[in-house]
């Protein structure tokens, strides 16, 4: 029998770097996703292939516990076939086949719409309650992919609703949905350059919070009074960050769209300045659509150094404004970004 998954890509309106010190963000799940067909196969062997990406994999159920990192997109699924092997839901042979409509590389989360896909498929329909299941991502991302991430992705990927973004408190681990306005739309811009920083830049902004933290003498930067880390750029980011989800939400509570662009160009310049994840590309788009009508705020997703922007626009202006900023963007820096008008979509599902 073959079945398939869907689980969607996200776009983080607000609340970067805050996830993995265990604050508060505010993502939303869009209408692109990782498809993964899964099919039964007899011989203990998982068979995986992909749309995207040349490689493909054989590998034997019993190899799991002991496999190794390849460094390319197989990785993903074994690693969430070794995490689901720990947690009491063997495998059998399965041949897995994804395809994403997910940019790569555009911080629009390509890897964990891959990674909830294939724990879908490889559940093949057990149950396994939703929360245990974000964790478990997290740890194939962390531990065998080896990117130190927090649960933000997995969350918003499993848990998405449409028409909505999702207030999560990392912590916590408890969230609620936040309507957003309807005459605004949310795009992406995506600045097609990933710097070569980003990788290693991710974990060391990892360890120096951690050192932040130790030094304010908190468990996490999110417990840090402003006032104790304000001399410390980085703890300074995530502290205002937190600050700015809640606002955030209580401003699309209130419909109040100049107050969410406001909030979004301060976390941008925050991300800029203190945390010092930005980059030209970035903060060129970012100038630009600050410059065009119809846009309320803009600002760089996910771990910065390229991928894309999110932008708050006025809805009847939106395709103007993905006509512009294509425009503007490829006479500034030669390059033609890709522009999505995203829409809140729901969560993971079986199709």
């Amino acid at each position: 029998m073959i079945r398939r998954y869907r689980a969607p890509g996200r776009i983080n309106l607000i609340g970067e770097h805050t996830d993995y010190n265990l604050g508060y963000v505010l993502p939303m799940a869009i209408d692109r996703h990782c498809l993964a067909t899964a099919e039964a196969r007899d011989g203990g062997m998982l068979y995986l292939a992909s749309r995207q990406f040349p490689e493909t994999l054989q590998i034997p159920v019993a190899a799991l516990a002991t496999a190794t990192p390849r460094g390319d997109w197989t990785d993903y699924p074994v690693g969430v076939a070794r995490e689901l092997e720990r947690a009491g839901f063997p495998l059998t042979g399965l041949s897995l086949e994804v395809d994403s409509t997910v940019p790569v590389g555009s911080g629009l989360s390509s890897s964990a719409s891959l990674l909830v896909a294939s724990a879908l498929a490889f559940l093949g329909g057990r149950e396994c309650d939703g929360l245990a299941l974000v964790e478990l991502c997290q740890r194939a991302e962390s531990e065998f992919v080896g990117l130190p991430c927090g649960i933000m992705d997995y969350a918003i990927s499993l848990f998405g609703e449409e028409g909505a973004a999702l207030l999560l408190d990392c912590r916590s681990r408890e969230g609620r949905l936040v309507p957003l306005p309807p005459e605004a739309a949310i795009v992406a811009v995506n600045s097609m350059v990933k710097h070569e920083l980003a990788g290693t830049a991710y974990a060391d902004r990892v360890r120096e919070c951690q050192e932040a933290a130790r030094q304010a003498r908190v468990p996490h930067l999110r417990d840090a009074p402003l006032d104790q880390v304000a001399h410390l750029p980085r703890a300074r980011h995530v502290v205002t960050e937190n600050q700015r989800v809640l606002d955030f939400a209580d401003a699309a509570d209130a419909g109040d769209l100049e107050h969410l662009g406001k909030l979004m160009v301060e976390s941008h310049r925050s991300l800029q300045q203190d945390y010092q994840v930005s980059c030209a590309e970035l903060d060129t788009l970012v100038e630009l659509a600050l410059e065009l009508p119809g846009v309320y705020g803009a600002r760089l997703t996910g771990g910065g150094f390229g991928g894309c922007t999110v932008n708050l626009v006025s809805d009847v202006m939106a395709d103007q404004f993905a006509h512009a900023i294509r425009q503007r963007y490829q006479a500034k820096c030669g390059i033609v970004p890709e522009v999505l008008i995203c829409r809140a979509s729901g969560g993971a599902s079986t199709l």
